[in-house]
């Protein structure tokens, strides 16, 4: 009986994203000057828990959670041939799709890899990362909403979490804007992942 890879490890992938993300948070210190902003979606990226400088304890554990997360996500997107069409258009916009994808995988994975302890380093791939994004949510969005065994609100919400991220883009020092492109990208992730899954099981 076949796995549904892409199920599998659309779960691990925000699995690993979610726990690296808290615990990290977690470990921030607090400011000392009781003034001073903690950390929160209007003062702070998320790369800064991946910082060592501001986050000597929880960094290490967020720039591991980065590699794991794109690393899942990885075979998440290569899972994808399981969803092979027989019509030639769809079959190409889903190869497109994993092509895309395995960029923004490997740029993950960098992110983790180059923390914002490597400034130069970091911002490209994060750039990349989120450019590449853009091109997978609006795409992945048009393949959800027209396959025949997956629901079309799924791919609707995936339009959605695309234009957070072209807004991200666009734009200069936005960080709550980073925050909701990034948590609205994993709801997307796993409502494809249970879909995939209930449809394995039929």
């Amino acid at each position: 009986m076949k796995k549904p890879i892409s199920s599998i490890a659309g779960f691990i992938t925000s699995i690993f994203f979610f726990s690296a993300t808290f615990i990290s948070w977690a470990l921030f210190p607090n400011p000392i000057n009781p003034f001073a902003n903690p950390f929160n979606p209007f003062y702070n990226w998320l790369s800064d828990l991946g910082n060592s400088s501001y986050n000597p304890n929880g960094a290490i554990v967020y720039n591991i959670g980065q590699i794991l997360t794109g690393s899942a996500f990885f075979v998440f997107i290569f899972g994808l041939y399981q969803w092979y069409l027989d019509n030639k258009m769809d079959r190409v916009l889903l190869i497109i799709i994993q092509i895309i994808g395995g960029f923004a995988a490997f740029a993950d994975i960098m992110i983790g890899i180059f923390s914002e302890d490597f400034p130069s380093e970091h911002g490209f791939w994060s750039t990349t990362f989120f450019i590449t994004m853009v091109l997978v949510l609006s795409l992945g969005g048009l393949f959800v909403y027209r396959h025949p065994d997956l629901n079309k609100y799924i791919g609707l919400y995936g339009f959605v979490v695309a234009a957070f991220n072209l807004i991200l883009v666009l734009s200069v020092n936005t960080f709550i804007i980073e925050w909701i492109a990034v948590f609205t990208m994993h709801p997307f992730l796993l409502m494809i992942s249970i879909n995939m899954y209930n449809k394995f099981q039929n």
